[in-house]
């Protein structure tokens, strides 16, 4: 009787939020405009705010004109008065945490989030949540147990700011009606070592009753892996109420075929955009493409068109200028004081009504040894065509551009561990080919006019990329391997897996 309250009462409580959120679905471009004056008006009195002249701005076009377009290094001097102590820097006060993620060339970054942005990210993975139940008309996964596969909550102090991975502060958050059902323990998620991490949360979880698991794909075919390993079931016969995933950080679609062969039939899915900067959509319609687009969530969005990235008079655009089907730099303004910031991510709009988004790659994530720009939204696309027609189970893939063969022309290779190989690789690699040809006309030229010679696949042997993620110190977590590469760092890495 208790659970069918409880199901009843999210049913209710999901449907209710859904006929809300309607609102924002249809006033996003003037919801936009009314975040960004409202975030300058509360900011204007900060070191950044009186700096850009904050109190002369009123309109969108002021703002860009005040504000340039920011990396973590144009920041990187406000941070650093922010972690001595110093307050009302970039936003009033003092951020309530800072979420500590791995740079390239910054070293470690310290992202703040106020505590007028903490809110909304906890509001988002709820948001989440409702548009799923009231969807699908089901809330059987509230009355079962339910993991986040997530970095450590243990959290250090910087001049009385709590730091740590975004996905240990969110643990600090977890709504009290989730905590009674929610796993692993305190103890093992305090554990840093992944691999002992999943272990113990192997022993924790496998005997219990699994409704909802959440993770980036990567991580989560580790967890189910050792589960079948050690109990010789697929994971919905271990876990048969096992409802729902809730994937976030890399498209799911490349793991699809994966993750079904694990689990052993489909699991209902939630694709998500979550990242230190903020929470910025999710999927909320479950019969077609794209994550909606989070436009009253404290978060002004802007966007540059991928081709004039860091230019100097790169266009920046907001959502009334967008053009669907077409690839965006993500640019950020946030209630925990970031201006205009660029997060290196790239989209590209699905729909207008409402906004609806793909995430397409990263700006620093591509591969154009040869003027192609290929990113990762083309390879992903590519490869789960070729998937579609010669069936073969992926793994994981790294693109890297073969600039200096030893014989014959330079080429893309690409790096794959199958799990279950494709009948006729040649068929597999000539397709795979042609998907790419067809999806950036800078490749086929070049494949037409013999500068190129068409793509050449590399077989990895067994956790190639779990290998390659642990040298770089970066198993588990929020951490994610490249698609693909303008060098060949990883490529290289990868070789001594060569089958």
């Amino acid at each position: 009787m208790v659970n069918f309250i409880k199901k009843k009462i999210a049913l209710l409580w999901a449907n209710r939020h859904v006929q809300s959120a309607e609102t924002f679905k249809t006033n996003a471009v003037e919801d936009q405009t009314e975040v960004l004056l409202s975030l300058v008006k509360e900011a204007e009195d900060t070191v950044f705010g009186k700096e850009k002249k904050f109190a002369d701005i009123r309109t969108v076009e002021d703002f860009q004109q005040n504000v340039p377009v920011a990396d973590y290094e144009d920041i990187k001097p406000f941070i650093e008065k922010i972690k001595t102590g110093e307050e009302n820097i970039l936003w009033p006060g003092k951020p309530e945490y800072f979420a500590k993620t791995s740079g390239t060339t910054s070293g470690s970054k310290y992202i703040p989030i106020s505590k007028e942005g903490m809110p909304f990210q906890i509001a988002a993975a709820q948001s989440a949540l409702l548009h799923y139940i009231s969807r699908k008309k089901n809330a059987d996964f509230v009355n079962g147990k339910m993991i986040f596969l997530q970095g450590s909550p243990e959290l250090e102090e910087v001049n009385g700011i709590k730091t740590g991975r975004l996905s240990g502060i969110v643990a600090h958050h977890i709504p009290k009606y989730l905590q009674k059902n929610r796993l692993p323990s305190l103890k093992t998620n305090l554990i840093e070592d992944w691999e002992t991490k999943v272990d113990e949360i192997v022993k924790e979880t496998e005997n219990e009753n699994m409704t909802l698991i959440s993770g980036i794909p990567p991580w989560l075919i580790m967890y189910f892996e050792k589960l079948i390993e050690k109990n010789g079931k697929k994971i919905t016969e271990l876990f048969p109420n096992l409802q729902l995933l809730i994937t976030g950080g890399v498209n799911y679609e490349p793991y699809r075929e994966k993750m079904t062969e694990l689990l052993g039939k489909e699991v209902d899915t939630i694709q998500t955009f979550p990242a230190s900067e903020g929470f910025f959509a999710f999927q909320d319609d479950f019969e077609n493409e794209g994550l909606l687009l989070l436009t009253n969530h404290g978060i002004f969005y802007e966007f540059i068109p991928l081709e004039n990235y860091g230019k100097p008079d790169a266009n920046r655009l907001t959502l009334k200028d967008i053009e669907l089907h077409k690839d965006y730099a993500v640019i950020l303004t946030t209630n925990s004081g970031l201006w205009a910031y660029s997060i290196g991510d790239v989209v590209r709009f699905i729909s207008k009504k409402p906004y609806r988004i793909a995430v397409s790659g990263r700006t620093k994530h591509f591969t154009s040894a040869f003027g192609e720009h290929v990113i990762a939204f083309e390879v992903e696309e590519a490869m789960k065509a070729t998937v579609e027609k010669y069936p073969a189970q992926i793994t994981e893939f790294h693109l890297a551009p073969q600039v200096n063969p030893a014989e014959n022309l330079p080429y893309h290779e690409w790096f794959i561990e199958f799990e279950k190989e494709p009948e006729d690789l040649e068929a597999f690699r000539k397709n795979l080919d042609e998907e790419m040809r067809k999806r950036n006309t800078y490749y086929e030229d070049l494949i037409s006019g013999n500068i190129l010679q068409p793509l050449i696949i590399t077989r990895l042997k067994r956790n190639a990329f779990q290998e390659y993620a642990r040298s770089e110190g970066k198993l588990g977590g929020q951490n994610k391997i490249p698609r693909l590469a303008n060098d060949r760092k990883i490529g290289d890495y990868l070789e001594k897996f060569k089958i």
